[in-house]
């Protein structure tokens, strides 16, 4: 992970104590209503936003992209933006309205956290370490297809030993690969062993002979259907890594390393 700005950090996270104070003291204790203007309703819930970012920072998704400054900064922008969006008469008639305030907001922050980490992801590869322990583990049939197909389609490095932390300070200037053929041979892989619609979710998620689409635009351009139907999408996207996973055969990996 980064490292970031610990007192920026530090005072941010009293700034936000501070000001979430102010607004609990202007309500007097009431849960946030319709009643509550913008900002405090954006206030009161950034504690939510870090919550979420820290998962996110802990988690393979996120590890060596981005730190968690960054992460409660574009989570923070999706919170904004959820704020300007909820439903009201939904979350009124709610026999539990915080907590289905609270739901209303995580879909989106994560979202937006998520879609942060998409677009700086960068190009696909895999630092040498990884490959040095890829070809470490040989015998390791499972092992080998599960760490290139997770360190090509999800974040990698996420679970470090102490040993290997050492490596993050040593500069790595091994060459990337080269996308267009890197593309190639995914989908070639996915076409065999992926049905249209997992194959469709996988090649639009990750861009890999098109722009990268969101969710929400793949489940329209596929049809799938329903109020969480983006959330269908990210399924499909990780039951089609999976079933990668498990139908690859390790020397198809090790060859093209």
């Amino acid at each position: 992970m980064k490292k970031f700005n610990v007192p920026n950090y530090v005072k941010y996270k009293d700034d936000v104590q501070q000001s979430i104070d102010r607004v609990v003291d202007n309500h007097q204790d009431e849960e946030p209503n319709q009643e509550w203007s913008r900002d405090e309703l954006i206030i009161y819930f950034l504690p939510l936003v870090e919550d979420i970012a820290r998962r996110f920072s802990t988690s393979d998704q996120a590890s060596g992209i981005m730190d968690i400054t960054d992460l409660i900064q574009d989570g923070s922008i999706g919170l904004v933006h959820a704020v300007d969006r909820i439903d009201w008469e939904t979350v009124n008639i709610s026999a539990d309205r915080l907590n289905t305030l609270k739901s209303f907001l995580s879909k989106r922050i994560k979202g937006a956290i998520r879609r942060a980490i998409d677009i700086n992801r960068g190009d696909i590869r895999i630092p040498e370490h990884k490959l040095n322990e890829i070809r470490r583990t040989e015998d390791e049939n499972d092992k080998i297809v599960q760490m290139f197909f997770n360190s090509i389609f999800l974040s990698i490095d996420s679970y470090a030993t102490e040993d290997e932390n050492i490596m993050y300070e040593v500069e790595d200037k091994s060459e990337i690969y080269n996308i267009d053929l890197m593309n190639a041979y995914l989908l070639t892989l996915m076409d065999k062993h992926l049905n249209e619609k997992e194959y469709e979710v996988l090649r639009m998620s990750y861009g890999l002979d098109c722009e990268k689409h969101s969710a929400k635009d793949i489940a329209d351009k596929l049809n799938i259907e329903g109020t969480a139907s983006y959330v269908r999408v990210s399924q499909i996207k990780r039951e089609a890594i999976d079933k990668l996973i498990a139908n690859v055969h390790p020397d198809q990996v090790i060859d093209f390393l």
